[in-house]
């Protein structure tokens, strides 16, 4: 593959994705989400052939695909999402004569999306990097992930071919294959911002390339994230459902979820017999590919010749012949301290089906414990009961500190696609403290320009007079300022 020819591409194609009318955009957003939702049935058995995922799993990634790419397109439609602001010439301005200033978020130009292997639709050639970089109005191209070639041609051409039916500029979408051209790319002058989610080692090496470029780059990682749950004494009491809802939340996709959750905190004494057990109820599952499944099984070795680990479920492993890896979940118990001493062992995160249960003495410990232990996560989890909110507020206020999500009840493997959603989180989480999912992942891609005592004609369509986009635009009016600081909501 030539990379000259698709940067090449993909910068011719960006002036004129940026003049593409929000509702021309919007439209061909919904038209991809068609062609996908046409092609389900080709694509899913694709899909569990070079993944493994179940059918059902990937039935609802797929909708969950369309789903979004569906939202951001009620997102962009009416252009709010550029935030155009006028403010016309006012010569009382109290700080000083204000000229004629006018401000919109313009797209930022080709965007790289490394691809990840866990979510072959969702997060992957058609997923929520792209979708959001293409209603920012975007060119993107997608960097294939070699564990599923064959769905990421066939997925690229079926999103291609719709945005070139619905009238979107040649070299909108392309796809890159290989190691060598991503670097390529990623050090390409042309590439404006890049995505990728995958592993803390990758995500790394990749963030620090962007970050070397004689021009660096926005590179918005999501990498390693371990989302501790914490149950207090009184919800380890009153919650029947624990040790099942722990055990499915774990071993869903053979726990090759960024949203997995690694540690279980539960106070010293309670029961856990009954997660061993669940835990040995668990089929097998099929690793996504063999890079994954010995990478897995490396972790899992280290945490289990860890001094101090109890052995609540041992889980299973196998290869096959054709090189892949099955697993059942993997479940061991520590106290806190043994936490502490052997962090190094014990605190990366294993993707795959494992996961620590940690026992604690005391609900003070715990936002002490997650401060120093947990800097940066996807996810942080509080079962509780009524009437500890008083109790609990410390260990909510360092999980606020240290998350992008803080869940009440529940587990926080699944993420709803919604404007108000936060997938991201400090390092090690994200390499950027952004969201990857939810509408506001639309903003990664866009940036501010402002014109000022520009002409009429020379000013893009969303700031002129006539407002020809027809979009909202917010108008600093004249003569208000002199009113400041009476919170009359004018300015």
């Amino acid at each position: 593959m030539d990379i000259e020819t698709v940067a090449a591409a993909a910068a011719s194609a960006a002036g004129p994705c940026a003049a593409v009318s929000p509702p021309e955009r919007a439209t061909a957003l919904v038209a991809v989400a068609a062609a996908l939702e046409s092609a389900a049935s080709r694509l899913i058995p694709i899909a569990i052939a070079e993944t493994g995922l179940s059918k059902d799993r990937l039935e609802v990634e797929m909708r969950r695909t369309c789903g979004q790419l569906r939202l951001f397109a009620e997102v962009v439609v009416d252009g709010a999402h550029l935030d155009a602001r006028l403010d016309a010439a006012d010569g009382a301005y109290v700080i000083g004569a204000r000229p004629d200033v006018r401000r919109v978020l313009v797209p930022v130009g080709p965007v790289l999306n490394f691809a990840a292997s866990n979510f072959p639709f969702a997060f992957s050639v058609a997923g929520g990097d792209s979708a959001s970089a293409l209603a920012a109005g975007c060119p993107v191209i997608v960097k294939a992930h070699p564990g599923h070639p064959e769905l990421s041609r066939a997925t690229a051409e079926l999103v291609a071919r719709a945005l070139v039916a619905a009238d979107m500029p040649d070299g909108t979408f392309q796809l890159a294959e290989g190691e060598e051209a991503g670097v390529g790319l990623l050090t390409d002058d042309r590439i404006r911002a890049a995505t990728f989610t995958g592993s803390l080692r990758a995500g790394r090496m990749l963030a620090e390339i962007a970050a070397a470029r004689p021009r660096p780059i926005p590179f918005f990682g999501e990498l390693g994230s371990v989302n501790p749950v914490y149950i207090t004494p009184s919800a380890a009491r009153a919650e029947t459902d624990l040790a099942a809802g722990f055990i499915d939340s774990v071993s869903g996709s053979a726990g090759q979820l960024c949203t997995k959750p690694g540690f279980l905190f539960m106070p010293r004494g309670a029961e856990l017999d009954e997660i061993g057990e669940h835990a040995r109820r668990v089929t097998e599952h099929r690793m996504l590919n063999g890079h994954v499944g010995a990478g897995y099984m490396a972790r899992r070795s280290t945490v289990l010749a860890t001094p101090g680990v109890t052995v609540l479920a041992q889980g299973s492993s196998r290869q096959d012949a054709d090189g892949e890896w099955y697993a059942t979940p993997t479940i061991v118990a520590v106290d806190a301290e043994t936490l502490r001493k052997h962090r190094r062992e014990l605190l990366d995160e294993c993707f795959g089906p494992l996961a620590v249960v940690v026992r604690y003495d005391a609900l003070t410990e715990l936002a002490g414990l997650q401060r120093e232990l947990f800097p940066g996560n996807l996810a942080g989890t509080v079962h509780a009961t009524r009437g500890e909110s008083g109790e609990i507020q410390p260990l909510i206020a360092a999980l606020a500190d240290t998350c992008g999500r803080v869940l009440f009840g529940g587990w926080p493997t699944g993420v709803s696609v919604t404007s108000a959603m936060q997938h991201g989180g400090p390092f090690p989480a994200a390499t950027i403290d952004a969201t990857s999912v939810g509408t506001a992942a639309i903003t990664r891609f866009l940036r501010g320009v402002a014109y000022q005592n520009a002409p009429q004609e020379l000013l893009p369509p969303p700031l002129r007079d006539d407002n020809p986009w027809g979009v909202p635009q917010r108008r600093g009016p004249v003569g208000t300022s002199s009113r400041w600081g009476t919170l009359t909501g004018s300015i």
